[in-house]
């Protein structure tokens, strides 16, 4: 590749050399289409790799936030020992009776829930696998989820569950009137809703209180007292202010629970899963090792244009162009292998994230804020492998022209 027919020595009539108005860095970048082309297929390796780390932590994450989102409440009242939803943290249910005191308060409705000791039986092959299940009232309804609520008449029943249609298919498939075993328990299916399944679980069963206490109660079956609550589902009365009842009930309830609103519990379990979660720091290293291969293959890459090109750039210093000049021009090719490789690479993502959702059932899709996050992650990358390998035209000598 060469510069010789980029440039000319004739001036504008003010004095200013014409190269100046002459897309230089452009010209440099199509000058060998087949090493534009080897080139733009490193560059949007590394930056398909960073794109899906970052999408599957987001997945990862959004997996974990499903429940969470289709719980039909204002307030969450929580175990303070509870560091993460899934987890079985009860408190005690004279706390919940305490809550129901507060005035504001429309209703307070228990949640339960199970995920240690769930498992599942495949109706077709009999394979047992670990779900997890929750349950509440029926005539206390927590979920958003429209199936549920067209069904709590048939959860009223002894030993029927509902089960996630979106579970994965090592499950098996389940529609209503199929009978199966959850715990080594005979249950019936009554219906199917819509919600997928997590990382850390192939699926979800939801039935009604008095079937989760008979399958996972702790008392014995003798026993008259209800088990502690797992997750309080709060409803502010009408005209009432959120945060005027929240901490109206920080005030009446001891510091052994926490006072919630729902997207401080999504927020806060979002923040537990990237920081804490042995999977997201993964994904997170994940992305860092992208953008150091990124950096690696582009400053390679300009490192090789700019060996071919000495010659050329020290005939720019001998003609009177200063350094800044030559850093302009690196600095937007650069840019234009960035731009170019991520619409490459996302474009490839994007197909990635369709089949591979589709078959993990998990939400992958390149969202506005993994697109912009990962766009600018790009230009960082070949920005700054740019001004580590521009340093090589910064020292050429015009006397290496003679």
């Amino acid at each position: 590749m060469t510069m010789s027919a980029s440039f000319v020595s004739v001036r504008w009539p003010w004095g200013q050399p014409i190269l100046a108005s002459v897309p230089l860095a452009r010209r440099n970048l199509l000058a060998d289409r087949r090493r534009l082309l080897r080139a733009l297929a490193g560059i949007a390796f590394a930056v398909l790799l960073m794109m899906v780390e970052l999408g599957f932590r987001t997945a990862f994450i959004g997996s974990m936030l499903l429940p969470i989102q289709q719980l039909d409440g204002d307030l969450m009242l929580v175990s303070s020992a509870k560091y993460e939803f899934g987890r079985r943290t009860p408190f005690l249910r004279r706390l919940f009776y305490e809550a129901r005191s507060v005035p504001g308060i429309a209703s307070v409705r228990p949640l339960y829930l199970e995920r240690r000791t769930a498992i599942w039986k495949n109706p077709q092959t009999h394979e047992l696998f670990g779900i997890q299940v929750f349950a509440f009232n029926p005539d206390e309804p927590v979920f958003l989820l429209p199936e549920v609520a067209d069904n709590l008449e048939a959860l009223r029943q002894p030993d029927t569950v509902m089960v996630d249609r979106r579970a994965r298919s090592s499950l098996g498939q389940a529609s209503a009137g199929m009978q199966t075993e959850l715990s080594r328990h005979r249950v019936k299916v009554i219906g199917t809703f819509r919600l997928g399944p997590s990382f850390f679980s192939d699926g979800t069963a939801i039935m009604s209180d008095r079937n989760f206490f008979k399958l996972f109660g702790v008392q014995s079956p003798n026993s008259t007292e209800l088990p502690d609550v797992e997750i309080g589902v709060i409803k502010v009365s009408p005209g009432q202010r959120t945060l005027d009842v929240q901490h109206a009930l920080r005030a009446a309830l001891p510091g052994s629970v926490m006072i919630l609103t729902k997207a401080e519990l999504i927020d806060r379990e979002a923040r537990f899963h990237m920081q804490v979660s042995p999977v997201g720091p993964i994904f997170n290293v994940g992305t860092l090792v992208g953008f150091a291969v990124g950096i690696l293959i582009c400053y390679q890459i300009l490192f090789s244009e700019l060996s071919d090109q000495l010659s050329q750039y020290a005939t720019l210093k001998a003609m009177g162009y200063y350094n800044t000049f030559v850093v302009k021009v690196v600095l937007q090719q650069a840019v234009f292998y960035a731009v170019l490789a991520y619409i490459v690479a996302w474009t490839a993502c994007y197909l990635i994230f369709r089949v591979v959702g589709e078959i993990a059932l998990i939400p992958l899709h390149m969202s506005v804020g993994l697109t912009v996050t990962s766009l600018v992650l790009a230009l960082i990358m070949c920005v700054g492998a740019a001004l580590i390998a521009v340093r090589r035209a910064i020292a050429t000598d015009p006397a290496e022209l003679f």
